[in-house]
């Protein structure tokens, strides 16, 4: 089972890198096509700054979770850096089942619902008529990748957790 999972984390994470890889080239060019035809050709194109605005929120949204995944993002541990054995391992349990309540919650319910409002009422997006819940959708798509990986972590946790009361009973 174990191996298992990690084919499928492998094969997600990897999915994830070249999806953001993707927004991010399409996102450069992008912008060169907007400085191209606003300053070159002194007839700035209508659409990019739309799509440029759509490619940063899913390159923010995708990021923020591979930065998650590898452990880069930002966080407050100077605290938990102070704490030692089991105490900083059940914190760092809690802030995980924090952030899992926080991408369950935001992030993939309230993502959820307002992309399912956005499709169900059509709005479209001014330039490309692209349905905004498409651009939305990267809300519950982030959240999903944050939550399973912040499970994953806090499993990893309690297994730490449970090695450190085996270790300590052994040790008395």
């Amino acid at each position: 089972m174990l191996k298992l999972w990690l084919i499928v984390r492998l094969i997600l994470i990897r999915t994830l890198e070249i999806s953001v890889m993707i927004v991010v080239a399409t996102l450069v060019l992008d912008v060169v096509w907007q400085v191209v035809t606003r300053f070159v050709m002194k007839n700035p194109s209508r659409w990019t700054d739309e799509l440029a605005t759509m490619l940063l929120i899913w390159v923010s949204l995708l990021g923020a979770s591979v930065g998650f995944i590898r452990k880069a993002h930002l966080g407050v541990d100077y605290f938990v850096g102070k704490l030692k054995g089991r105490l900083k391992i059940s914190v760092e349990f809690v802030v995980y089942l924090l952030i899992i309540a926080f991408a369950g919650i935001i992030l993939i319910y309230g993502g959820s619902v307002i992309v399912w409002q956005t499709l169900e009422t059509g709005q479209p997006s001014p330039a490309l008529q692209i349905q905004m819940g498409y651009v939305y959708l990267a809300l519950p798509v982030s959240g999903f990748f944050v939550a399973l990986f912040a499970l994953e972590a806090a499993i990893q946790t309690l297994v730490a957790f449970g090695k450190s009361v085996r270790k300590q009973r052994e040790g008395h």
